[in-house]
Order: C-alpha cells, then structure tokens, then sequence
C-alpha cells in the first residue's frame, strides 16, 4: 500500500536475524546493557545527509556536531551532580561544541568545570524556576498562550503568545499573573499549537478508530504513542490494515501518552524507519538529549527530518487542555506524525504529540520525552 513500505517491511526479518546472530548463535535477544552505557551516535551516510539537508552544515560539520554532542551526552550527568544546588540548567552550545551548565556559585562552577563541561554564572537555581513553572501550570491558560517553560539560557521562565492574540484581554491578563510569580520572559508565536492525528488514509502505520498515527518505540509486548491518538481500550489495525493490538494504558490531555499492546503475529524490533533518506535506525537507549543537541523524527506522513530541541519541560496550551513536561524542536511535522518517533543518535528520546507549521514552510513540534512513558507504564525499551 505504501511505496517503499515493501522493502521496509521485507527487511526488518533479515535485520532481527542479524541481531539474534550477534546475540550468540540464535539464542533469545534480550535487552542489552546499552541506556546504562555511554551512548553511541553512528554518522551513518543517510543521518548525516539529513542533517545537512535540515540543518544547513556541511558533511564535516555534521560529523563534528554528532561527535560533540556524544561527548555533551557523557558529561551531561557528571556536571550536573558536580553543580548539586546551584545547578540551574544545560544546554548544548553548538557554537562552542560543548556542554554549557548554568549555577549560581562561582565555587561549584569550578566543580562543573573540572568535569568538562563549560558554565554560566546566574541568578535562578532549576529548583526555583520550576516552582514558579509550577505556580503558572495551576491557572487556566486562555487559547491565544501557546506554551511555557523554564529556559535555562536566558534563566526565566519563558511564556510564548500567538502573535495576534497578544492584545486579548484574557491573555494580558495571564500573562500578568505569571510575571508575579518570578522571573518570566514573553515571547510570540506565530500559531496556536495543534495535535498530529489525522483521518484515515491509505498505506500508514497503525490506525484506530477513523484516526491514523504513527508507531513510537517498540517496548517489549507492544510500543509506546501518543496519547491523543487512542483511549484505553481501543483497538487497534497495522499498517497494512490487518489486526494488531489494544491500548492498553492512555493520557491526553494533562501528559500526551500512551502504550499499546501487539498480537496477532506482530513482533516487535529495536527500529525507527528512515524512511530513505537514512537507513533504518536502531534504538541502543534512551539518554536524554539536551537543549541546543541535534534531533531527528521519524513519521508516517512526512516521514523524516531533523532539527534542534529548542527547550525542555514544557507546557503546552492545547484547545483540548494542557499537556506538562513536553520538549519543543524545530524539526517540522504534519497531520498523521502524532506518535512518531523522535530520536538523537541512536537514543530514544520521545513520542511526537503536537505544534504548528509544516514540513513546506517549517514549525515548531513537541513531544512527550519516552522515558516518562517507560515510567508511567513500567515498560522496557527494545534495544540493539
């Protein structure tokens, strides 16, 4: 139904058998060691290529950004326990090619330093932006606030407003409330927010109901989406339209998540499709990607493109309510993405739930990080 999808779909047994292989002669694959592991960032031809497409880099910049961004992920745990109260955020800085950590002690910031990673002096602590993150998450947000989180570079809080609400009486009015909770910035964008499901059409992943969505990551028994596309209890069709699965577990909105459990002779692997323009790729572990790292995303509609994560622990203001703790890109998506997989490397970072824009003139797409997901459910990633 797809095309391409046969080539896709024939390859996945050959590659299953490679990984059984390197398992040891044929004996069960079990999930390797790998998320407790420095994670591997492969600069595979095909990634390298989209970053260059959607990144704007050269091939060598390319290769030397995913390279520092391996080293970033490394340091990112060491710094941030170095930093202990001061610690006030991290970001990625890809001008420098390291780890930026922010604190509020001279003292601890010789500590972060010493482990490798760069430091920023500031007024706020993490601990103190996210209560004021917290304080704003209770009141109603009215439909012209897009979003809100803490940023760790300019260290406020940051409320985004579309542009042409901005004057709202009701949005003025939020926005005032939040100013007294502590230290908020405001910025504008240019749309509200808006979920990926889509109506059914032909040759796409899974569907349930008249909506279709993409597949996530594969957990063991099933793989996780997004919440939006299915409430508990809902059955669910593979891409071929055959039979494959229930939700098991599902929230939308307040988080954007959900897992589903698979049958009916499907098995699942440790892979997010390239669609092409990259080979397929495997999934090693789920170390979380900082601000300002790379990232790509894997989708059903527009299948794949890359980007950057712009902010982390996000609210995001849907019509249908509000969803915590997302992480915004710039990586573009359309109808029929939601669910799909957003990868760093070869570590799993989350499922796709919602933005605006498109992948002609670009946009701004959230998701739900996958290892609050794993979490919530008490599920295991499949891993190479």
């Amino acid at each position: 139904m797809r095309r391409g999808t046969t080539r896709l779909r024939t390859a996945l047994p050959a590659l299953c058998a490679l990984l059984l292989l390197a398992a040891g002669g044929g004996a069960v694959f079990t999930p390797s060691a790998a998320a407790a592991q420095k994670p591997e960032l492969p600069a595979s031809a095909g990634l390298v290529s989209a970053m260059q497409k959607d990144l704007g880099l050269t091939e060598d910049q390319a290769r030397e950004r995913l390279a520092q961004e391996k080293a970033a992920f490394a340091v990112q745990g060491k710094a941030e326990r170095a930093a202990g109260s001061a610690f006030a955020g991290t970001w990625f800085d890809a001008d420098s090619g390291k780890l930026t950590v922010a604190v509020t002690s001279r003292q601890k910031a010789d500590a972060v330093r010493a482990t490798g990673a760069a430091t920023r002096i500031v007024t706020h602590t993490a601990a103190r932006l996210d209560a004021v993150k917290r304080r704003i998450d209770r009141q109603a947000a009215p439909a012209g606030v897009s979003s809100w989180h803490v940023d760790p570079v300019s260290n406020r809080v940051v409320i985004r407003v579309v542009a042409d609400r901005s004057a709202d009486t009701e949005v003025r009015a939020f926005v005032d409330r939040a100013r007294r909770t502590g230290p908020v910035h405001v910025e504008t964008a240019s749309q509200a927010p808006a979920t990926y499901a889509a109506g059914v059409v032909g040759g796409d992943p899974y569907y349930t109901g008249n909506v279709r969505c993409s597949i996530g990551f594969s957990v063991y028994g099933g793989f996780v989406t997004a919440g939006h596309c299915g409430g508990p209890g809902s059955f669910v069709r593979g891409w071929d339209g055959s039979d494959m699965g229930w939700f098991q577990g599902s929230s939308f909105p307040g988080n954007d998540y959900a897992w589903v459990s698979t049958g009916y002779g499907w098995w699942t692997v440790p892979v997010v499709l390239g669609w092409g323009a990259t080979p397929d790729r495997l999934v090693r572990g789920s170390w979380e990607a900082p601000v300002g790292t790379s990232i790509c995303r894997s989708g059903s509609t527009t299948h794949w493109h890359c980007g950057t994560v712009l902010g982390r622990n996000e609210t995001v203001h849907y019509a249908q309510g509000d969803v915590y703790e997302m992480v915004r890109t710039d990586v573009c998506a359309e109808g029929g993405d939601s669910g799909g997989s957003f990868i760093s490397g070869d570590q799993a970072q989350g499922v796709t739930s919602g933005g605006w824009g498109n992948c002609g003139s670009g946009g701004n797409t959230w998701f739900q990080p996958v290892n609050e997901i794993l979490g919530r459910y008490g599920l295991t990633l499949h891993t190479a």
